[in-house]
């Protein structure tokens, strides 16, 4: 079955909703294919680099992220290491790139799920979105927001919410005129609606609120 274009899921989105419909119609076209491309060309193309470079940039702004994720490229030669070349490495030159000692134990845990099987980055991305989410998970560091963001926007799953995202809840409450933010619980119950086009209507909620004042 041929995928759907950007353009047909805005069509379904709006008129499943007019409150998107009023998004898509003030925001204006969001090309899903097109931001997916742009992702992957920003953060690392491969599944495990992706998830790597996740846990590097937890908690800090964007700019400190990238600069300590390249750093610690420089101690692989600029490449992103294997889990074998990270585990080979001693905490003290990770830190020495900027990794607290937390994010030190989490990348670790990372590699080690994957050189000893228990992560299958191949498998994952045949599984469904719950299944793939329980064994992203189950390594340390690596939350549920981190987990669906990566099906969105690594793997390209078209029906991806975040509910626990604060933009997501904040939109939300703006646009359907909420009296506070909706719960995690609250934003997976409306986003029943969206169905199958659950990711595109993120893209819509987060570029909604440009138009925020803080």
């Amino acid at each position: 079955m041929p995928r759907k274009s950007s353009k047909a899921r805005r069509e379904e989105l709006a008129a499943a909703d007019p409150v998107m419909a009023d998004l898509i119609e003030r925001i204006g076209p969001l090309d899903l294919a097109t931001r997916l491309r742009r992702r992957k060309e920003e953060r690392p193309p491969d599944a495990y680099g992706a998830l790597l470079r996740s846990i590097v940039g937890q908690q800090v702004s964007t700019k400190a992220a990238r600069a300590i994720y390249l750093r610690v490229l420089d101690l692989f030669g600029g490449r992103t290491p294997s889990p074998a070349q990270l585990l080979a490495v001693s905490e003290e030159e990770l830190r020495s790139a900027g990794l607290s000692g937390r994010k030190v134990e989490y990348i670790r845990d990372l590699a080690i799920h994957i050189e000893e099987g228990e992560l299958d980055l191949d498998r994952i991305a045949t599984l469904p979105d719950e299944d793939a989410i329980a064994e992203i998970t189950a390594v340390r560091g690596l939350g549920r927001w981190t987990a669906e963001i990566f099906l969105a926007f690594h793997l390209g799953r078209p029906d991806v919410i975040s509910g626990g995202d604060l933009g997501i809840r904040k939109a939300i409450m703006v646009e359907y005129g909420l009296g506070k933010m909706p719960t995690p619980t609250e934003v997976e119950e409306r986003s029943q609606a969206w169905r199958p086009n659950r990711t595109l209507a993120m893209l819509y909620l987060w570029e909604s609120l440009h138009a925020i004042p803080d």
